[in-house]
């Protein structure tokens, strides 16, 4: 899109009523980000990246839709008889078309609707295809959008606007045709797959005015500054990890290094790359929960889309001077030195199994551990097994166990208040250690401290893992499912879930089926992440009874728009190395006491249950 001297000339002005002093070349630089606020989304325009959850809680991301030989987006809103009116046809479109490779989406901007009430009005009217929720309103400013009723055609070849309009003109307010005149939509799409300029490229749409009371450019977001709002969300959510020394690729260190990095945070944020967070918020809550809240991501996406202003007032990062400490819950009670592991610059690494004495001397109840690295860029995880050795030499299962493990973000585990894990004095250490090579050479010598309980905890905290280690994902698949279960002999309270996949890891979810007949969804994770191997810790204890059957499911991408996908034509089988897959999942738990049992039934009888 060529930037006019207009948009430059309403850019420029638009930042210096916020932020005086900007340069010039900031609000050119800019221009990019704000110039579709300036005129509508037009034809030849481009489209950038975005990822959102459908009403169904599936994770869409545009981009990853580059094979399709078009998309077609139809702009929906609950209630809109235009829209409603217009479905049959553009269900027709989607059945004739998707077989010529075309992809057929639906977005909701509304204010007013959710995923309940979207999933809602599908099934009353047959809506059967992905409906895309817009719950920041972000997309929706940036395609410009006006009413619902909408259509986009998009080319993945450029990710261009090829045709923007409606259906057809067969439906307009409070009246219809028998029949459309003009069919814009099956004639753009028939100009895109016979790779031919769309001859009618604008065509007016009918439906309902969307209302975005917070568009960027709005006074109430230009008055939105670095100083006063974005630094301090900014130290509370993000610095944690984007500090000098920090897991984070850049340090967030002052306005100049924020402002650079504006565009960034912007992009990120849209695909939902940033925060590190892919559980869906409709299903259980957690206490480390890293997600911005929904006014949180409008107010970065706004301020960056204004200018990046300053505003008055000292610079709340630059003049942080909050300390790191090396250990995060302090001088662990012992620290064991895990043997120098030499990472090449190239090539495979075998999973490494370094045997460990212990060096404790007696047995111990652990409350908390946490490993520290050297070489985070090398160091993918670390399971720290620990067990006792038969006579044979393996590891006895009955007192064997895993004190927990490092991944990238990760933070230490800390065992739920009351718990511990027990740790025999004649037990070795055998941790499992991933390593990936990125181009330069280096040593890793981790360290793993441990924090004892000073007497023995109420509860002894355990792990259930799923395998399916028979899993096989057909080649030049986008999605494929596999499952593993498990049926609880006991109550438990459940505290943690954890999912694992590699490189083509889609989506995860764990789901309880109760005895009852009930079903719950415990986590589910529409967007996953080899790069963040999340715990997802419960904010309260689950309860789950004997006879629960829990099923762990995880789904694959093994197509050629997966970017991490190390080889799409392949069939893959389980395995230890990224190349391969896995489906594992764990839940950590305790069992519930008799105790406690008894006090449940007390409760029930006095109230007459």
């Amino acid at each position: 899109m060529t930037i006019s001297s207009r948009m430059i000339d309403f850019t420029w002005r638009r930042t210096r009523s916020v932020a005086s002093g900007l340069e010039l070349s900031l609000a050119v630089s800019l221009s990019l980000l704000v110039s579709h606020h300036a005129i509508a989304l037009q034809s030849g325009d481009l489209v950038e990246n975005f990822r959102l959850l459908d009403h169904q809680g599936a994770s869409h991301e545009l981009y990853r839709y580059g094979d399709a030989r078009g998309i077609v987006i139809l702009v929906q809103g609950n209630g809109c008889p235009i829209v409603r009116n217009v479905m049959p046809a553009f269900r027709e479109l989607r059945d004739r078309y998707r077989q010529q490779g075309v992809e057929f989406l639906m977005l909701n901007s509304n204010l007013q609707d959710n995923r309940d009430t979207i999933a809602a009005e599908a099934k009353e009217f047959g809506y059967d295809m992905s409906i895309l929720k817009d719950s920041e309103q972000l997309i929706g400013e940036a395609l410009d959008l006006k009413r619902t009723g909408e259509v986009f055609v998009i080319d993945p070849t450029n990710w261009s606007v090829v045709y923007h309009g409606a259906i057809d003109d067969r439906v307009t307010y409070e009246h219809q045709r028998p029949r459309a005149n003009n069919a814009w939509l099956a004639d753009a799409l028939d100009d895109v797959l016979a790779k031919r300029p769309v001859a009618v490229a604008n065509a007016p749409a009918k439906g309902c005015l969307i209302n975005f009371p917070g568009k960027s450019g709005m006074p109430q977001n230009m008055a939105v500054t670095y100083t006063e709002h974005i630094a301090p969300m900014l130290r509370d959510h993000c610095v944690s990890c984007h500090h000098d020394g920090g897991i984070g690729s850049w340090a967030m260190t002052g306005y100049d290094m924020v402002r650079g990095f504006a565009p960034m945070i912007r992009e990120v944020l849209r695909t939902q790359r940033m925060p590190p967070w892919h559980a869906d918020p409709a299903h259980g809550h957690f206490a480390n929960d890293r997600s911005l809240r929904s006014e949180q991501i409008r107010a970065l996406v706004h301020w960056v889309e204004s200018g990046a202003p300053r505003g008055e007032g000292a610079d709340l990062l630059a003049e942080l001077n909050q300390t790191w400490p090396e250990w995060s819950l302090g001088t662990p009670d012992v620290i064991i030195e895990i043997p120098e592991q030499v990472i090449p610059a190239t090539g495979t690494i075998d999973y490494q199994y370094p045997v460990i004495k212990n060096p404790i001397g007696r047995d111990v109840w652990v409350r908390a551990a946490e490993i520290i690295p050297r070489d985070h860029k090398s160091l993918h995880h670390i399971i720290t097994y620990f067990g006792v050795l038969t006579a044979d030499g393996k590891f006895d299962r009955a007192r064997s166990g895993s004190l927990g493990g490092y991944v990238p973000g990760g933070k230490a585990d800390v065992f739920p208040e009351n718990t511990g894990i027990f740790l025999p004095k004649e037990a070795i250490f055998r941790p499992q250690m991933h390593y990936t090579t990125w181009g330069k050479a280096g040593v890793d010598r981790s360290r793993l401290g441990l924090y004892f309980h000073k007497t023995k905890p109420a509860h002894s905290l355990e792990t259930t893992v799923f395998i399916n280690s028979e899993i096989r994902i057909p080649p030049r698949t986008r999605e494929h499912w596999e499952q593993a279960e498990r049926t609880l002999d006991r109550d438990i309270w459940l505290y943690s879930l954890l999912p694992h996949a590699h490189y083509r890891g889609k989506a995860s979810e764990f789901r309880a089926h109760y005895p009852d007949g009930r079903e719950e969804i415990l986590l589910s994770v529409p967007n996953y992440d080899f790069n963040w191997q999340t715990t997802y810790e419960l904010k309260e204890p689950k309860y789950l009874p004997a006879g629960t059957r829990i099923v762990h499911r995880t789904a694959w991408d093994n197509s050629v728009t997966n970017p991490a996908n190390p080889d799409p034509n392949r069939e893959v089988p389980w395995g230890e190395q990224s190349w391969d897959e896995m489906l594992f999942g764990a839940l950590t738990w305790r069992v519930v006491t008799e105790a406690e049992k008894a006090a449940d039934a007390a409760v029930a009888l006095a109230n007459g249950e």
